[in-house]
């Protein structure tokens, strides 16, 4: 009676390779779920110093356009028109230099002392 209660499970190489993928393939889903942290700078995408300047240009001029219409609209008075208007102006005149000092910055080539040496001998 009591060999009656166990059962002998015959598996097959071939099965045994079934399993052995599946349990590899559950193991790396594990791993890397658990354990590999994504990097922040893979999650974000990349900015240059003259992309985000140029994206607040954009954003100051999109608050002058507002700021006009609206006042045109009879939101504000027009010393708060005249008082945020200047300060949008002189934000975007701050932009507008440090976005020529970047681009001026990236275009001009600093000078070799090889390339200097040959200017002097001519």
């Amino acid at each position: 009676m009591l060999s009656s209660a166990f059962f002998v499970i015959a598996i097959s190489s071939q099965d045994w390779a079934a399993i052995g993928a599946c349990v590899a393939l559950a193991s790396a889903a594990c791993v890397f779920i658990f354990f590999i942290q994504p990097d922040a700078s893979d999650l974000a995408p990349h900015r240059t110093k003259l992309d985000q300047l140029l994206e607040r240009r954009d954003t100051i001029y999109d608050n002058l356009r507002d700021l006009k219409f609206e006042y045109r609209a009879g939101k504000y008075a027009e010393a708060d028109y005249e008082s945020m208007k200047t300060d949008l102006e002189n934000e975007a005149a701050v932009i507008l230099v440090e976005i020529d000092r970047v681009t001026e910055s990236q275009t001009r080539r600093p000078r070799t002392p090889r390339a200097a040496s040959e200017r002097s001998a001519r």
